[in-house]
């Protein structure tokens, strides 16, 4: 089962608000995650994937930061 979250052309910066409000939502469900949680493998893995999408946002921001045209969102989330 999919299910499309995303499709369609936007200015540059609504594109950096949707994304940056997608990307927040992922990194708030990682930190509730990391609440109360004891192993330091699982602590240091999550707090990795945190620090990866904050990078991925810096990188997103300044690509479409660049762009003057609309930008292009496609996301389908795949349910297995």
């Amino acid at each position: 089962m999919n299910i499309q979250l995303i499709k369609g052309h936007f200015e540059p910066n609504d594109a950096i608000e949707l994304l940056t409000h997608m990307i927040h939502v992922k990194i708030k469900y990682h930190e509730n995650k990391m609440n109360g949680m004891q192993n330091e493998k699982d602590l240091k893995d999550i707090d990795a994937r945190i620090i990866n999408l904050q990078k991925d946002l810096y990188e997103i921001k300044k690509y479409i930061s660049s762009k003057k045209q609309l930008i292009s969102l496609h996301s389908i989330v795949g349910i297995e």
